[in-house]
């Protein structure tokens, strides 16, 4: 049977050959196929009529085509007879066929000439291998410098930069690079040999390179980070970067998806608003270090490894240490405590964990906490020690121009990237004036119920809520000022913190709220006596036995005193218009994410 319809396709291919008036070629829309070997018999029909003219225009080109495009039913002997297509239907066929050719032609066109183009880089390329540079015996050894001291090193000095190409612009015999090395960015500009080298030919973004030359002021009128340039005179690649589908452009492009940066969080870093985020956050890191000095606090490094907790058992990481159970610290709180009656106010810079399930904008799973205790302190104390310490670290951050410019240009790039979003949003910080808000959290509860803002039930909230994040955002930025909220219910705080001794049902703790972003700090005063804190203990269902060195504190001379904890990437995201928390760490962990 097989071999019967071989020969019936090769006869057939036979007679079309011909190239008659009378040749017929047949459409079968349900079975017919569109390919080059298709000989568009009755029974081996092409599938539509534009690949019936296409493959048979040449051979063919005074042909007929008849089809048919539809069964009649079962069994397959009754189907559809072929009938001549219609006039306007080849029309329409050949007009499509016709625009196919040129699409064709145009393609071949493309094709050779970007072999044409390619060969001729090749043999560029090719002939670059020959060009070999040397750097000038006669000319001074060049200085070592970094990019933040080039203003100090201008011409006639002559000077060495090494750093990675963050921008690259390849013109007519000449070369510009802006080069980066972590303290700036510097332009630096290669002509006439040192353009036609086989390492200039080849030079992608993020190749390492150590580049000789004199730095100069731009001429008048054009424009250059810090208002110079090098002109260099010979250079030394160090560390070739991929181009093409490997370009880091490609791989975490400014369209690229959010988990794609973070997947190549390592890459991100080297970008301008990543690495803008890290440089604000290391300034803040110093201000509050300069802040708590001011004001006479010492710097401890509490423990990261930890057998109690402090604001719940089920949001702590937990792990085996030498056989016993232990968690990574939710809050270094308690320590800081122990060290009040020897080393006196005492604030540290650390770690924490959380092991909430928490997927919002405003929650990581490890953050950098900013934790201060003071001794012989009231409630009002400790509100006006933490208004000053966050509006003199403000000041200090705010008064660095280079920061302060950093801080101006993620709040733009904010405000442009939350326009293409549809947000109209306008970020745009300003240090916060004082005195701050001071609400209780009964006064919330009435705002937010004035304001129909309901709770996460859709109802009104009532004295005893948590109240939801969303709903304490909304207000926040409704209000447009730093609040400080206060008074939380003894129910919804921890066990550690005092009640008022005014109102029993509320406890000494606030929360500081900053606009775009809900809170930032949360803070109280601590129990001070021993047996309030043993009763706090019951309460809370808590073994008092791992906490005996906590409890300690008010045996041996107690004292008033409380305390505050400052989430540092919270803090970034509202001074730099961050859209997550997750932008303003080096490595973010969140619910397993970012795993480099």
């Amino acid at each position: 049977m097989a071999a019967e319809v071989v020969k019936s396709v090769t006869a057939a291919a036979a007679e079309l050959a011909l190239g008659t008036d009378s040749t017929v070629i047949y459409i079968d829309e349900d079975v017919g196929v569109d390919s080059p070997e298709t000989p568009g018999t009755k029974d081996v029909p092409f599938k539509s009529l534009v690949g019936a003219i296409s493959h048979t225009y040449q051979s063919h080109p005074k042909a007929k085509f008849e089809s048919r495009k539809s069964l009649t039913g079962e069994p397959v002997e009754t189907r559809a007879e072929y009938k001549p297509v219609a006039k306007a239907a080849l029309k329409k066929a050949t007009n499509l066929h016709q625009a196919n050719l040129k699409k064709e032609a145009k393609r071949a066109e493309l094709a050779a000439k970007e072999a044409e183009q390619k060969a001729a880089r090749d043999a560029q390329l090719e002939a670059a291998k020959a060009v070999v540079i040397t750097e000038d015996p006669s000319k001074p050894a060049a200085k070592k410098i970094k990019i933040r001291d080039a203003a100090e090193n201008r011409a006639p000095t002559r000077v060495k930069v090494s750093g990675w190409i963050h921008r690259l612009r390849d013109q007519s015999k000449m070369i510009f690079i802006t080069l980066r090395d972590g303290t700036g960015l510097l332009q630096c500009i290669l002509t006439d040999n040192l353009t036609k080298t086989y390492d200039a030919m080849t030079l992608t973004n993020e190749t390492s390179i150590t580049l000789f030359g004199e730095i100069k002021p731009v001429p008048e009128g054009a424009q250059a980070p810090g208002g110079h340039e090098l002109h260099v005179d010979y250079y030394e690649v160090i560390g070739k970067a991929p181009g093409g589908a490997e370009a880091i452009t490609n791989i975490v492009a400014r369209d690229a998806d959010n988990q794609t940066k973070y997947d190549n969080r390592h890459l991100t870093l080297r970008g301008d608003i990543a690495s803008a985020t890290l440089k604000v956050r290391a300034a803040v890191a110093k201000a509050f270090r300069q802040s708590y000095e001011d004001l006479g606090l010492l710097e401890v490094t509490p423990p990261c490894m930890v057998q109690t907790q402090v604001e719940g058992g089920s949001t702590l990481f937990e792990f085996n240490y030498y056989g016993e159970k232990a968690y990574l610290t939710q809050s270094s709180q308690l320590y800081l405590e122990t060290c009040l009656p020897s080393l006196g106010d005492v604030f540290c810079i650390q770690e924490s964990f959380r092991a909430e399930k928490s997927l919002t904008r405003r929650h990581l799973s490890e953050y950098t906490h900013i934790e201060a205790e003071l001794a012989f302190i009231t409630f009002d104390d400790l509100l006006s020690h933490l208004e000053e310490m966050l509006c003199r670290t403000i000041d200090y951050v705010w008064n660095d121009p280079v920061t302060k410019q950093h801080i101006i240009d993620l709040n733009k790039e904010a405000t442009n990237e939350a326009k293409r979003r549809g947000d109209p949003t306008v970020f745009e910080f300003k240090p916060p004036q004082r005195p701050f808000l001071r609400m209780s959290y009964a006064d919330a509860i009435k705002w937010l119920n004035e304001h129909n803002i309901l709770n996460e039930e859709g109802k009104p909230h009532a004295f005893g809520d948590d109240i939801a994040e969303a709903a304490e955002r909304r207000m926040t930025d409704i209000i447009n000022k730093p609040i400080f909220l206060t008074k939380f219910p003894v129910e919804i705080k921890a066990f550690y913190m005092k009640k008022d001794l005014e109102d029993p049902r509320v406890t000494e703790s606030v929360d500081c709220l900053m606009p775009g972003v809900g809170e930032i700090v949360g803070g109280s005063m601590r129990m001070d006596d021993l047996n309030e804190l043993l009763a706090a203990y019951q309460r809370e269902g808590i073994a008092p036995e791992p906490y005996y060195w906590f409890t300690d504190q008010r045996k041996y001379g107690t004292t008033p005193h409380g305390g505050y904890g400052i989430g540092l990437e919270r803090f970034l995201a509202w001074m730099c218009g961050r859209y997550t928390v997750r932008e303003c760490s080096l490595y973010p962990r969140w619910m397993g994410r970012c795993t480099p």
